[in-house]
């Protein structure tokens, strides 16, 4: 029983050390997908601009799906006290 409450924050903290990552990933890989859409299609900054924009989305997503259970279980703990 002890272990657990001392275990948990290390799974916590290990489960979002990456979300930094995650986030500039997403974007990174929406910027550069996007400009080399834009250099085989010879649109300048359009799907530049749709890339960065679905990146962003991506790791909005993203982000809120790895937060989730953290927020549930803070809404729980809020609702026993």
């Amino acid at each position: 029983m002890i272990c657990s409450k001392v275990v948990k924050p290390w799974l916590a903290a290990l489960s979002l050390s990456g979300l930094g990552f995650y986030i500039a990933g997403a974007i990174i890989l929406g910027i550069v997908g996007g400009r080399w859409l834009d250099t085989k299609l010879n649109t300048s900054p359009l799907w530049l601009i749709i890339g960065l924009i679905l990146g962003i989305a991506v790791a909005v997503t993203g982000t809120y799906n790895m937060l989730k259970p953290f927020l549930e279980n803070n809404r729980k703990d809020k609702g026993n006290k």
